[in-house]
């Protein structure tokens, strides 16, 4: 297997990051949703702490994609595709990516706001003065963010789907 993507294949690099960013986020979403329905307790903090420790993973990973993305460009569409769907792809790409950091920036900022220390596992965030209004706010901004990442990934997986289908190209294969 090619480190660098190829003409028409995607490489090592680009494969460990999409598919480590899908399993870690098949991971985060159903914990997140469980921990909204718990009641404060101990297991809830253990639970927190993994689950603010694997969206900040999902972060350095996120920009680290972004990076690698102008140093190793990604394999050239089909020549069947029309503009339109290369359009579409870029617009969904673009929103999937700012959401993702939307959903670890806003969880960040969350938590600070309230006055938690952030272990940015290279270095500590605190803010000196809590902000419950703003806390809040950045919550918010993080559970609609995360349905928008949701709806974007079922976007995602139906265009791949409609491709193999339909127009008989194998996406998949460049990325497996």
């Amino acid at each position: 297997m090619k480190f660098f993507n190829s003409f028409y294949k995607y490489g090592l690099v680009a494969k460990v990051f999409h598919w480590v960013t899908f399993m870690l986020l098949l991971l985060q979403f159903p914990l997140g949703l469980y921990l909204v329905s718990m009641d404060f307790s101990e297991t809830r903090i253990t639970l927190e702490q993994f689950h603010i420790f694997f969206g900040i993973i999902i972060f350095y990973i996120t920009a680290s994609r972004l990076i690698w993305k102008f140093i190793d460009p990604k394999p050239s569409p089909k020549k069947s595709l029309f503009k339109g769907q290369i359009i579409l792809a870029k617009i969904n790409y673009f929103f999937m990516y700012s959401s993702l950091f939307a959903i670890t920036v806003s969880g960040m900022l969350k938590k600070l706001f309230m006055g938690e220390n952030l272990n940015f596992i290279f270095f500590k965030l605190k803010f000196i003065e809590s902000n419950f209004e703003l806390s809040d706010l950045f919550y918010t901004i993080h559970i609609y963010a995360n349905y928008l990442l949701v709806l974007l990934f079922v976007i995602h997986i139906l265009a791949v789907i409609v491709h193999h289908y339909i127009f008989k190209e194998n996406l998949l294969s460049k990325m497996l």
